[in-house]
């Protein structure tokens, strides 16, 4: 699970169709009563998780495509980050 940060995201829509599982929404799309809980979390996630600039291969689970589409997944979710991106010694 990837997040987006509220504070920066300028709504342009860059990164919807970039989403293998669309589940990027425009915040108006995103049903009224569950608005503030999405944008909470995002907020919450984004501020504690390293960022993410790079689409690795590495990255993707082997079961993803499994998981496309599943409803209620995120009785699933870990709050354990990823690595996001690798800095190398230059």
């Amino acid at each position: 699970m990837l997040v987006i940060s509220p504070s920066e995201c300028i709504d342009c829509g860059v990164c919807q169709p970039e989403c293998p599982a669309k589940a990027i929404l425009p915040q108006n799309k995103v049903p009224e009563d569950k608005r503030q809980y999405w944008i909470d979390f995002n907020a919450k996630y984004a501020e504690q998780w390293p960022n993410i600039t790079l689409r690795r291969k590495d990255d993707v689970p082997a079961d993803a495509e499994d998981w496309d589409g599943v409803e209620n997944k995120i009785q699933y979710f870990s709050e354990q980050p990823g690595l996001g991106d690798i800095k190398e010694d230059v």
